[in-house]
């Protein structure tokens, strides 16, 4: 499969495992999601697995459906802190 078609898949699969995690998020909360490279070759099971890894420690506590205490594989998460954006360029604080 081509770069585009592989990188459309990804974004299709992690659009439609938010669309079922959105609920549990703050209201009025904005989150970016960026797939790393190796999201291409994971599964959609190690896709929802490492996404819900991300917002299990994003909210700082348990997210229903989470992936316990699993670690992420193929496509983790950024090492350190995940801060939500602060007033920036073109941005405003929430």
């Amino acid at each position: 499969m081509g770069k585009a078609v592989v990188r459309n898949l990804v974004k299709r699969r992690l659009r439609h495992l938010m669309r079922d995690r959105l609920e549990q998020l703050p209201a009025g909360s904005l989150v970016v999601v960026r797939a790393l490279p190796g999201a291409g070759e994971a599964d959609h099971g190690q896709l929802a697995r490492d996404l819900d890894t991300a917002l299990q420690r994003l909210l700082g506590g348990d997210v229903p459906g989470a992936a316990g205490d699993r670690a992420p594989r193929s496509c983790n998460p950024p090492e350190g802190d995940l801060r939500t954006p602060g007033p920036g360029p073109g941005g405003s604080a929430r």
